[in-house]
């Protein structure tokens, strides 16, 4: 990576009223820009989400998962993660999905943590495994749909990278405790100049979510005016990813109905 990026993203970082963190995921690269962060997934977890739904629901989970990731509704988000059967199985088979992009680490949340969030947006998710994810998301089984709808975020939602051309994106935010909020975003860049995965987080100084997504859209722009330096081949299957298609491929007869949410 040319040493003008990493000083740009310095500058950058110095004028910014946040903590902020950027991963990057091209290829077998991983580039961490900021400060180390942790803190709950929020909404980004939707994605694989969506996927796992689709996974066991197929085509009648569709609308469900257009309005879990464009719109970010809690409650067809709620009715996914329902279609998959008790918590801990419905855990299982998120976290079945992040195996496929190669993420064996990280374990979803089963159980409601705090009142009044769901159990799946608690899930502690790294930045670098979501930038991952983000990168392989079009070589995971069942994600074409959810990269569409990821393509097509509300204008409401259109911050950080969501929006921009051909970008693949889902957003999450939530306060903490003392009512601040983290604001996080994944993302697909992906044309014919290349392909990248992304992960941003920011935690305003002031806690406000209008501060978090206005650095997310600064920290954004920064990665598109740099995606020179970023841009990777596409992603392959991983072995996890061949391994969970082959499973269930050996699980599901080709003529076994199309299961419908509850």
């Amino acid at each position: 990576m040319p040493a003008r990026v990493a000083a740009s993203f310095r500058t950058l970082d110095a004028g910014l009223d946040a903590e902020v963190a950027v991963v990057v995921v091209s290829g077998s690269r991983t580039l961490t820009f900021g400060v180390p962060m942790t803190g709950p997934a929020w909404s980004t977890i939707k994605a694989p989400l969506a996927i796992a739904a689709i996974g066991h629901g197929g085509g009648a989970v569709s609308g469900l998962v257009r309005r879990a990731l464009t719109a970010s509704d809690n409650a067809a988000a709620e009715d996914l993660w329902t279609s998959l059967g008790t918590p801990t199985q419905a855990a299982a088979a998120v976290t079945a999905v992040l195996a496929q992009s190669g993420d064996t680490t990280t374990s979803v949340q089963s159980a409601r943590i705090r009142t009044g969030f769901t159990a799946f947006g608690q899930t502690r998710w790294p930045l670098a495994a979501q930038a991952r994810f983000a990168r392989q998301l079009p070589c995971i089984t069942g994600s074409a749909s959810v990269i569409a709808a990821m393509r097509e975020i509300e204008p409401g939602q259109q911050w950080g990278l969501a929006g921009t051309g051909t970008v693949a994106a889902k957003g999450g935010w939530g306060p903490d405790p003392d009512g601040k909020y983290l604001v996080r975003q994944i993302a697909l860049v992906s044309d014919a100049a290349g392909t990248f995965g992304v992960a941003l987080a920011a935690r305003p100084r002031d806690g406000s979510f209008s501060s978090g997504t206005a650095t997310l859209s600064a920290l954004a722009q920064w990665v598109l005016a740099n995606r020179a330096a970023f841009d990777g081949p596409t992603c392959q299957r991983s072995a996890a990813a061949s391994s969970h298609r082959d499973t269930l491929h050996a699980q599901t007869p080709a003529t076994s109905a199309i299961g419908t949410t509850p």
